[in-house]
């Protein structure tokens, strides 16, 4: 019997109990995602001043430019020791990257305008790895070199040593913070953030992050080996996850492995009041599968995408790619006040390959008891495979924003996936590999004004233009990219099959977001207005895809860059890493990213 069979059907026909096995603390660490002690969030912090009667004033959703955010004066702190533990997320026994002892890691949460401060100690030992976090989807606009790519705006932190990052919540909505050295955020160097802003749809109940994820047994460097060898075999080329997560919680079949295992480790659970309206923040933590979100019964009000309000609209299924992140709301009208639902995340199998792809937490209203299973049945939506996103025209921006009618600069982005002279098959953009330096990032070098790289950087210099076209294509059939830009939220002109023939589609206040997901043999067109000068990159949000070189830096106004007053401290880190690697050998056998 297939381990659906076994186990998601032992749930959904009775057979498992919804009391799972294993203590919290052994399944997640110090972790509360999933469990019903996990606390809703508020409308806003209110440990700051509250100017008629918010910490942003009179801004408003519909009125008030996102690109500029207000100023709070208020500081959020934060302090995270990574290290590594044993814990079974499914049940299986892995050792997994955690932030304060827990997995995922916890909630940075702060009002719109807020700075954000984080120190991290880098403690993973045995062996020591390099940690770079990056803050998923901030603008970073007086901040570049916080953006946290080792190789690009910083150096690696080194194991034993710390390093804070200081920013403005300068956007507001839904996000994650992960690692962005090699594919380490796999082996679980991630978590959620929310930033409180002007809200563009009213709701009673927050219920938080909900992540979404792919999940392997083997650690990622594991993965890598394969997916990066001399090898035909596509099962190591193009690995497949052994599990899908919610909140970092999920059962496994303990037949089908031979690493230790306790069956029905536990689901999530969560707690929907009879009548209210209620928030969920999706985000796909994932590292390659694109998820299909719903909620038996219930409809999906869609009313963000990523970190841009859009004009709401329902559906009963929402896509997410890896990286992206969608706001929902869901009103409890469906059951009485002891009747509970499944929640579903299923991995989307046209476009993404896992052996157990059905992700399940369990939704009780008021006084349902959570023991014993839902009854509920899923929506019958079939799987469109397409590998998109839902299309642009239902998609609006709550606030709009008009690009400019023509680009100063049109740039094609062709990717491809061949083999090198070593039979290792790599991605590559305009034939290009990338393979970064984690001791020279570009953007420390640009301050200095260098801006002359080697080719395996790919590195563009898009000079002083004001305005640039990227025109992404993906030829081949499969897979789809999730393709992600730092330090822009930007519009999406069009999308759809082959080449793009120069339609615009909503030109006036076309879809903004920070990743799109790009179908094969289709294309993308987005555009960026270059008023954020900084190194930047543009790359697939498949860890898999990533690490092996689908990725370029955008160079934006470089001369504007050798400005920048960037913090000693960010130098020191430079010296700390190089005292590091002049006596650890760092087997960088990917990208770097």
């Amino acid at each position: 019997m297939s381990i659906l069979g076994n186990v998601i059907g032992g749930l959904l026909t009775g057979a498992l109990s919804l009391v799972g096995n294993l203590t919290p603390s052994q399944q997640n660490g110090q972790s509360t995602y999933g469990t019903l002690s996990a606390p809703v969030l508020p409308a806003f912090l209110t440990s700051n001043p509250l100017p008629q009667g918010f910490p942003w004033g009179s801004l408003t959703a519909g009125t008030s430019n996102p690109d500029f955010p207000p100023t709070t004066g208020v500081t959020r702190v934060y302090d995270f020791t990574v290290t590594r533990s044993v814990i079974k997320p499914d049940g299986v026994s892995k050792d997994v990257i955690l932030i304060n002892g827990q997995f995922p890691g916890p909630t940075i949460e702060a009002n719109w305008g807020d700075q954000i401060m984080v120190t991290i100690h880098n403690q993973i030992t045995s062996p020591g790895e390099g940690i770079g976090i990056h803050w998923h989807g901030f603008l970073q606009k007086k901040t570049q070199y916080y953006d946290g790519v080792a190789s690009v705006q910083q150096c690696p932190i080194a194991p034993g040593s710390s390093f804070t990052y200081n920013f403005q919540a300068d956007t507001y909505g839904t996000s994650w913070y992960h690692s962005h050295y090699s594919a380490q955020y796999a082996d679980g160097l991630f978590g959620p953030i929310v930033i409180h802003g002007p809200k563009n749809s009213a709701y009673d109940i927050d219920l938080g992050a909900i992540m979404l994820s792919d999940y392997f047994h083997k650690s990622y460097f594991e993965i890598l080996e394969g997916v990066l060898s001399d090898t035909n075999d596509f099962s190591q080329i193009v690995p497949s996850s052994d599990n899908n997560l919610i909140n970092g919680k999920g059962i496994y079949d303990c037949s089908n492995t031979t690493l230790p295992c306790t069956p029905n480790a536990g689901l999530s659970k969560f707690r929907f009041k009879q009548g209210k309206v209620h928030r969920l923040r999706l985000i796909n933590t994932g590292a390659e599968a694109l998820q299909r979100f719903s909620i038996d019964g219930h409809n999906l009000t869609v009313i963000s995408n990523d970190f841009v309000p859009i004009q709401p609209y329902t559906t009963k299924v929402v896509t997410l790619g890896v990286g992206q992140r969608v706001d929902v709301l869901v009103t409890a009208n469906v059951g009485g006040l002891t009747d509970s639902f499944w929640m579903r995340s299923n991995v989307s199998i046209p476009c993404s390959v896992s052996k157990q792809p059905y992700g399940l937490a369990a939704i009780g209203y008021d006084l349902a008891p959570l023991t014993s299973r839902p009854t509920s049945k899923s929506w019958n939506v079939p799987d469109p495979a397409t590998c998109a996103n839902d299309d642009l025209a239902l998609t609006v921006p709550f606030y709009p924003m008009t690009p400019p009618a023509q680009s100063d600069f049109v740039q094609q982005y062709d990717i491809d996936f061949a083999a090198n002279a070593s039979n290792i098959f790599q991605w590559s953009v305009n034939g290009q590999t990338f393979r970064g330096n984690y001791n020279a990032p570009v953007l420390l070098l640009a301050n200095l004004g260098n801006t002359s790289y080697p080719p395996e950087w790919n590195v563009y210099n898009y000079g002083t233009n004001g305005s640039v076209t990227f025109v992404v294509n993906n030829p081949a059939g499969f897979p789809a990219h999730p393709m992600h830009m730092h330090g822009h939220n930007f519009f999406v002109l069009h999308q759809g099959p082959g080449a793009w023939d120069g339609t615009v589609t909503n030109p006036s206040n076309p879809m903004r977001r920070d990743v799109i997901q790009v179908s094969g043999g289709s294309h993308v067109a987005i555009q960026i207005v270059t008023d954020n000068p900084g190194a930047w990159p543009f790359h697939c949000h498949i860890a898999w895809h990533v690490s092996g070189g689908l990725y370029i830096t955008i160079l934006e106004q470089p001369e504007q860059i050798k400005a920048i007053k960037i913090p000693s401290t960010l130098a020191q880190g430079c010296r700390e890493w190089a005292d590091f690697t002049g006596t650890t050998v760092i087997n960088q056998i990917d990208s770097g990213l």
